[in-house]
């Protein structure tokens, strides 16, 4: 029988970091664009001009005797004066309302509803706890899915994200480690899950992590003379 989410989680904390540094978004929202102003009325047509024949045919036409007036014709009445408009009251001032405080930092070891995040348990784990983890999930029966990183050139971090998955249960698992930027080295997880080489390469040639261990950290999808990681977010082509 797998093991639970929340027994994999109790596993998981030794291995977790005492303290989280809130990051912000990968993503960030892009602001709703301004509403476009309305179309301008569309202008009255012109009356169009008679023609020199329209206009002779009717010159020729004598103009209508005028009727003579009624004597029994009622006088309209006086229109009264409108009334002037009562004054409006101005508007009371809306409250101030004061800023929500920050969220507080995520938890390192989170359970996740699988339909919010893709994922049922995501960890933030030491670096140095980087194998340990690996083993506890290959002790549990999981699989390797991906390795690949993250950058955070204004914290000067850099993250590894690991993905497996449990193919008997379904259940997602992520595990994440953060390292110094300018000196990004972290333990291979290849000689726990040997599927784990080519991710741990492919993520060296893009944001130039050292995978200490690794068998052969030369390039796996950049020219063999690649000096240059593309996905640091300073990376200029």
């Amino acid at each position: 029988m797998s093991i639970s989410v929340e027994q994999l989680a109790k596993e998981f904390e030794p291995l977790a970091v005492k303290e989280m540094v809130q990051l912000p978004p990968a993503i960030v929202p892009k602001p709703a664009p301004a509403p476009k102003p309305a179309a301008p009325a569309a202008a009255t047509a012109a009356p169009k001009s008679a023609t020199p024949a329209e206009g002779a045919s009717i010159a020729a036409k004598p103009a209508a005797a005028p009727a003579a007036p009624s004597v029994s014709a009622p006088v309209p009445a006086a229109t009264p004066a409108p009334k002037p408009a009562a004054a409006v009251a101005p508007k009371p001032a809306a409250p101030v309302v004061p800023a929500a405080p920050p969220p507080p930092p995520p938890k390192p070891v989170q359970i996740w509803k699988f339909e919010e995040k893709g994922l049922h348990l995501e960890v933030t784990v030491e670096s140095t706890k980087v194998v340990e983890a690996a083993q506890l999930l290959d002790t549990h029966g999981f699989a390797i899915d991906a390795v690949t990183g993250m950058d955070w050139p204004k914290q000067e971090l850099l993250e590894v994200i690991y993905d497996f998955l449990h193919f008997e249960s379904g259940m997602r698992v992520a595990y994440r480690a953060r390292i110094a930027r300018n000196d990004p080295k972290i333990a291979t997880i290849s000689k726990v899950f040997p599927g784990a080489d080519w991710h741990e390469r492919e993520t060296h040639d893009f944001f130039g992590i050292n995978f200490v261990g690794h068998r052969d950290l030369s390039p796996f999808m950049l020219p063999d003379d690649a000096t240059y990681h593309p996905l640091l977010k300073d990376f200029k082509a």
